[in-house]
């Protein structure tokens, strides 16, 4: 009973982030979450695979193993084309990724093949008996598919790297929540997909029939993956896209485009205006999902002009700007009402949550939250006694 569970609990992880994953997309239209779920639906098929090989139902795995063969050659590619969708693409296309894809499939196709047109013998004894079975057609294709799988783990950690590396700073540039300008749960991302690339090498050097007779080190691999891939989906859950600026204000560019001079000289004196009035009479920053695409649109121009103008200007990004204005509300805020308890300070100066806003003022100020509010009350000489409510 114990070995079913432990067997059973990466297939119940990652067929309950199929579901959420997809379920929760299917309105918000964030297209990398989406993507994430096939992902899992893909390791879903892996895992469960792996329950009919090891319980074992030794009858019915025959029949499935090109299926898992296949779902484990396409779980770093998939997660690679994530990373994409977090970075450079707008959309997955089939005609555009289907090359990340390419040699999985074509493996997969020339593997069921070969089952089909080999003793059936054959295919049995590679499947139970792998190190002994002699080498024919099926063994060179399998032991290609391992090695293929070996150079995907390389290549798709390698170009994640990449990605994150180079798109680092785009969130701050679109996200005015400190905690959506930030990539770190990309990275944790990236780390997760890595430990389990090490760790299938290190369980396929030892080959399965090693756990067969070793049912702790089943326990401690079962209990690894199930639990990076949680972590996969509770972080991918709330990743939001890392590089926005796909999204194009073409319309917006384009009338620029073909402005007059004397039209452009206008643009570029009254548009700083407009974007200052936003902030400083609009108070547009109270909006917590606030982006910079929002400004861009609402003072007529595009994110572009915008960022620019705040790099210029002020030398921040645009995380930084919008939470300075939101620094000065909440300031004021606790200055006049200091009974006000966090959660109720988060909302009414724009932090998108409490967690949010006491990252923003360690972050600014270098100090924690509690600190900084305890020697705010106390340098206009109010009451402290409201920094005791929960947040």
């Amino acid at each position: 009973m114990f070995k079913i569970v432990l067997l059973l609990t990466p297939v119940y992880v990652t067929l309950f982030w199929t579901i959420v994953l997809n379920m929760e997309n299917r309105h918000n239209n964030d297209r990398a979450r989406l993507f994430l779920g096939k992902f899992m639906l893909f390791a879903f098929i892996l895992y469960f695979s792996h329950f009919l090989f090891f319980y074992p139902f030794a009858e019915i795995y025959l029949y499935i193993d090109p299926l898992y063969q296949y779902a484990s050659l396409l779980v770093y590619p998939l997660f690679y084309i994530y990373v994409r969708l977090l970075t450079v693409d707008e959309s997955f296309k089939l005609t555009k990724h289907f090359k990340y894809l390419a040699l999985p499939s074509l493996f997969f196709s020339v593997y069921l093949i070969g089952i089909l047109i080999s003793p059936q013998e054959n295919y049995q004894t590679l499947i139970t008996d792998y190190e002994n079975s002699p080498w024919n057609f099926l063994k060179i294709v399998l032991t290609g598919m391992k090695l293929l799988f070996l150079i995907q783990v390389i290549l798709c950690v390698t170009g994640n790297t990449i990605l994150l590396k180079k798109y680092k700073y785009s969130a701050g540039q679109y996200y005015s929540d400190i905690e959506d300008s930030r990539i770190y749960k990309a990275e944790l991302l990236n780390l997760c997909i890595i430990l389990i690339g090490i760790s299938s090498f290190v369980l396929g050097m030892l080959g399965r029939d090693f756990f067969f007779a070793e049912p702790v080190a089943l326990a401690i691999a079962s209990l690894v993956f199930s639990s990076l891939l949680f972590v996969i989906g509770l972080l991918g859950n709330v990743q939001k896209v890392v590089n926005p600026t796909y999204e194009t204000d073409s319309t917006k560019e384009q009338t620029e485009a073909l402005a007059t001079d004397q039209e452009i000289e206008y643009f570029k004196a009254e548009v700083p205006k407009k974007i200052l009035h936003l902030f400083v009479n609009d108070k547009i920053y109270l909006n917590s999902k606030l982006t910079i695409r929002d400004v861009a649109q609402i003072a007529g121009t595009n994110r572009t002009y915008v960022s620019n103008f705040i790099n210029t200007r002020f030398n921040q990004n645009f995380c930084s700007f919008v939470n300075h204005y939101r620094l000065e509300e909440l300031e004021r805020t606790i200055t006049e009402y200091p009974q006000y308890n966090n959660n109720t300070l988060a909302e009414l100066c724009g932090f998108g949550s409490v967690d949010s806003m006491k990252r923003t003022v360690n972050t600014s100020y270098g100090i924690a939250y509690s600190e900084w509010r305890k020697g705010l009350l106390a340098k206009i000489g109010k009451p402290q006694d409201n920094l005791k409510a929960k947040a």
